[in-house]
């Protein structure tokens, strides 16, 4: 008896330990003695996705994972098979077979599994979601239902995609992209707002992105532009949880990144950061490598 129990404890921890070296930092507990539980891992370019089966266990993300945990990223939960229960801040849901889910990794979540449960779950860069998504907040934590066209055909495409031999580091960009355009609808505040401070919002990230290559775009040149003060220009962006520079500054490096990953040219780096607004090469590569992990030079080498 002791022994299957210990069996059991060690299945469980081995499971726990797994879901945290490739998800990330996750807790867990048993919610019966008829616990069962695997991962496997599918790692293909830019997609990064496991399979997850388990019964009676409840996986969750207090603020101390959230904090010990890679940020930057949001879970794509693709119900396969059988249900779950998931919840994140306000919102509840029961996930069926076929149902989707998205989870914003900085914030706690709790998946509670009281029956046998399959799951896809795909990370996606909180970047490519965000540029998606940039004139809307990303909303997370509700049902995609099944029978939806959306999610049948993101379901179809995630899942052709983990058969495939080898992606492209291109084609499994693509597919990420191709992903998030689909979920778009369901994963975005994407209604009409008739309040006038979300449609001055939208009008100054339309002005950003008409300026992005101007050397003068800058928060005190961008708030004269559109006819607001400076300390309005910055209440505007903290109220959608943003820094007006910082925004700026990642939506070119944002935009230089997509530059290296279609140019075929061998154009000078300095040339490409100047181009789109930063005059001083040296802090274009620094404030690269502090946003993609890597220098301009070598994300070029390994998108080519």
């Amino acid at each position: 008896m002791i022994s299957s129990i210990a069996q059991r404890r060690d299945g469980f921890d081995q499971w726990i330990h797994q879901i945290n070296q490739i998800c990330g930092a996750f807790n867990a507990q048993p919610l019966g003695s008829d616990f069962v539980g695997q991962i496997q891992e599918h790692q293909d370019g830019a997609l990064k996705a496991s399979f997850v089966e388990v019964c009676q266990a409840r996986l969750y993300r207090t603020p101390l994972e959230v904090a010990a945990g890679e940020g930057g990223k949001y879970f794509a939960v693709f119900q396969l098979d059988g249900t779950a229960g998931m919840a994140q801040a306000d919102n509840k849901v029961l996930l069926s077979a076929g149902d989707i889910t998205l989870i914003d990794a900085s914030r706690p979540s709790d998946f509670t599994y009281s029956e046998n449960s399959r799951q896809l779950s795909l990370i996606l860069p909180a970047q490519l979601v965000e540029q998606t998504l940039r004139f809307n907040q990303v909303r997370c934590g509700h049902r995609i239902a099944a029978n939806s066209p959306i999610a049948m055909l993101s379901r179809r495409l995630i899942l052709d995609a983990t058969r495939q031999k080898c992606l492209t580091r291109q084609e499994s960009e693509a597919t990420l992209e191709a992903i998030v355009s689909l979920l778009r609808p369901a994963i975005s505040h994407s209604e009409e707002c008739a309040d006038v401070h979300e449609r001055a919002f939208r009008r100054t990230l339309s002005f950003i992105d008409q300026h992005i290559r101007s050397e003068e775009l800058c928060p005190e040149w961008l708030a004269r532009e559109v006819g607001i003060s400076t300390r309005g220009l910055y209440r505007m962006f903290a109220r959608n949880g943003l820094v007006v520079a910082r925004y700026i500054k990642n939506r070119r490096l944002d935009l230089c990144a997509e530059s290296l990953r279609q140019s075929r040219s061998e154009q000078k780096l300095s040339v490409l950061g100047y181009s789109w607004g930063f005059s001083d090469s040296s802090y274009f590569s620094t404030a690269f490598k502090s946003r993609f992990g890597i220098s301009p030079g070598e994300y070029r080498k390994q998108h080519a």
